[in-house]
């Protein structure tokens, strides 16, 4: 129930008036059974954003850290993520990541929208990193297609660090689904998991027109953050 309160009379309204997004292949959205939403991911305005304009309810897996943050304001927040229908993704290992397999195949199971950002993280400089295989294994496993998304102009809205969006307007775009039966009987494998995967990420590169860095984005946070901190060290 919160969930469309939130999309329809609170927030939905509100972010269409602020940021009056284009909706570009609306139409290439299933209107009914399940289907995975795949998008690049640069604003943590991301998350509200497309569920404002979907007609259909989408369940996004979100990283666990919104649901466990200290204080009143961790509390507030975790409850509004799962009122909202969010599933905390625990983000620390192999095990971790079938957890979230296993949850995403559940909301799939019920026909409905799973929505997924298969970089595992959000850019910290606009620009597309490497996917994840977790996308390719809930596709090829639930046998469901995948629409690719681009989010356009949100890192400029919402870059990593800013608490405030700036009211710009932005363009969500979405591709013709893509499926993947030719990939039948070969969830496990991890040859076709790769490739289903960089194609699915290739599409969403397309609509996006970003820059394509071929490495996971949370290497390269670290590798920043490690130099960043190595000349506080040597000091």
């Amino acid at each position: 129930m919160f969930y469309y309160v939130l999309k329809y009379v609170l927030l939905g309204p509100l972010l269409r008036l602020l940021f009056r997004p284009r909706i570009e292949g609306l139409e290439h959205v299933p209107q009914e059974g399940a289907a995975i939403i795949a998008g690049n991911h640069l604003s943590f305005s991301d998350h509200f954003l497309m569920p404002a304009i979907l007609r259909r309810r989408i369940t996004f897996l979100a990283k666990a850290e919104y649901f466990t943050g200290p204080g009143l304001k961790g509390r507030l927040t975790a409850a509004f993520f799962r009122s909202a229908g969010q599933i905390p993704v625990d983000r620390s290992g192999r095990q971790a990541a079938q957890n979230a397999i296993k949850e995403g195949l559940g909301v799939l199971s019920q026909e409905e929208l799973l929505g997924i950002y298969p970089e595992g993280t959000r850019s910290h400089d606009g620009r597309l990193y490497k996917g994840r295989v977790g996308v390719a294994a809930m596709a090829l496993k639930a046998q469901v297609p995948v629409v690719p998304c681009a989010m356009v102009g949100t890192f400029e809205v919402q870059p990593p660090g800013r608490k405030i969006p700036r009211i710009k307007r932005i363009t969500i775009r979405f591709g013709e689904p893509l499926e993947f039966s030719r990939y039948a009987g070969m969830a496990d494998e991890r040859a076709a998991l790769r490739a289903v995967t960089d194609e699915i990420m290739y599409e969403i590169l397309r609509l996006s027109d970003q820059e394509y860095v071929d490495r996971y984005a949370t290497d390269v946070k670290a590798e920043q953050h490690a130099q960043q901190r190595r000349p506080r060290l040597l000091h």
